[in-house]
């Protein structure tokens, strides 16, 4: 089953904290910050509190085995261990402070990493690192390490990933004579259209679902496969200058035109059952590839559709065919509180559950998400099938990539995804004026939440 909340999940997880993170970024300026010696390095007996937002109980127990494994090398930090608490509410206890607030807290919403360093909300931890000799480049994928932070400040450290590939009906491609997954988008068009089967005026099988609504068929997940950067070294968004991004809206477009259009497309999405079950379209056979992250994997060795199935990266732009095996990547992040008093014992918690290969390794394989670390993602301790193993390339591969931290989280994903909606819909027939009019609106978003 997905143990951590899709990335449209974390955009709406997103946009409800607003009004709180907003808040947050003002209040927190100038907030005084934690820190100092705790004595926990000398063996005082020190108490720390570990917010977490996983809640089922193979999450928990997961979380647990590993803490319990952490009190044993550190018999003298006691960690109180809470589950199941959503990023709002962990926010405004770091917001208040005091001895109710947690020193260390992890979250699934990257979109907010931008936020959380921005107001100091979470501690740097380019200090803890460089004392402990770990350098983050040797230690952590280039995606996620990039997600963790934000302009120079290592607020987070990722804890377990999500990558994006391909899944794709081996006994559908056999009827339609297709041989191997596609690499290029050209290919990728060609077998959705091969592997469409009309029937009335709908779709007995249709090939993929491109439309922007279609679960994880998402701009910034397509944008993943082009190496799309969002904003520029200046800061402000490049979405309007950036051909790669163009290139992808008017990709999609045309699959969307190739595959029936979008209002005939729209009506047969209505069809499709909850993504997170088994009446997903692509277990119960009504699409033939679908774009999903690892987590898929579990579910349909659980839910067990009656074909073939297989996983592999997602395709590329045709131009850009040297880079396959790339992927969209985000995950979890953990961090410690900026004003916490216990950061010595919050961090040596923080690095254990984020550096130690056996620690990552047991976690990743308890709830089946895509280890964190170099190492990790070699271990011979992984639990990882071929179809599981595509996920582990596409983290280690150095063109996968994510979307960028931003001062005001994932706002930017939100109005270029709004623009996908009206470009894809048609109500926006002049891409070139969408781009600038909504590279001008992440702008000024950006500047109002500095």
């Amino acid at each position: 089953m997905h143990t951590t909340p899709s990335a449209a999940r974390r955009a709406i997880a997103a946009l409800a904290g607003t009004a709180c993170l907003a808040l947050l970024a003002t209040a927190c300026t100038g907030q005084q910050q934690g820190g100092g010696d705790d004595g926990s390095a000398q063996g005082k007996d020190v108490t720390i509190t570990f917010w977490h937002g996983w809640s089922q109980e193979s999450e928990t127990r997961a979380i647990e085995t590993n803490v319990a494994a952490f009190r044993k090398l550190h018999p003298n930090i006691h960690v109180k261990v809470v589950g199941n608490i959503a990023d709002d509410k962990s926010e405004q206890a770091l917001r208040a402070g005091g001895d109710a607030a947690p020193d260390v807290v992890s979250s699934f919403t990257t979109d907010n990493v931008g936020k959380f360093c921005s107001a100091k909300v979470w501690a740097d931890l380019a200090p803890f690192l460089r004392k402990d000799g770990i350098d983050p480049a040797r230690t952590f994928p280039s995606a996620m390490l990039t997600y963790s932070g934000y302009q120079g400040n290592q607020c987070s450290l990722p804890l377990l990933g999500d990558a994006y590939g391909l899944y794709y009906n081996k006994t559908a491609f056999a009827a339609a004579g297709i041989t191997s997954p596609p690499k290029t988008f050209g290919e990728f068009e060609a077998d959705a259209v091969k592997l469409t089967v009309p029937k009335g005026d709908g779709y007995q099988q249709l090939g993929f679902m491109p439309n922007y609504h279609g679960y994880e068929s998402t701009t910034t997940h397509f944008l993943g496969q082009y190496g799309a950067s969002y904003f520029g070294p200046d800061g402000r968004s490049d979405i309007a200058t950036d051909p790669r991004v163009a290139a992808m809206f008017t990709w999609q477009k045309d699959l969307v035109g190739k595959l029936g259009g979008f209002e005939k497309l729209e009506k047969y999405r209505a069809g499709f059952g909850d993504e997170f079950s088994a009446k997903n379209p692509f277990t119960t056979g009504q699409v033939a590839m679908a774009l999903d992250g690892e987590w898929r994997t579990a579910s349909l060795a659980e839910d067990k559709p009656d074909f073939e199935w297989a996983t592999a990266p997602f395709p590329v732009p045709d131009d850009q065919a040297a880079t396959y095996g790339r992927g969209y990547q985000t995950g979890t992040v953990i961090g410690i509180s900026g004003t916490s008093r216990k950061q010595t014992a919050a961090w040596e918690l923080v690095k254990y559950l984020t550096t130690d290969t056996d620690a990552v390794v047991g976690f990743a394989n308890a709830i089946h998400n895509v280890p964190s670390t170099l190492a990790a993602l070699d271990s011979p301790k992984l639990d990882a099938d071929a179809d599981f193993r595509t996920f582990l390339d596409i983290a280690r591969n150095p063109h996968s990539s994510t979307t960028p931290a931003s001062v005001n989280g994932g706002a930017y994903q939100v109005s270029l995804q709004n623009l996908g909606y009206a470009y894809e819909s048609g109500t926006q027939h002049d891409l070139a004026a969408g781009l600038r009019a909504t590279a001008d609106e992440i702008d000024a978003a950006v500047d109002q939440a500095k």
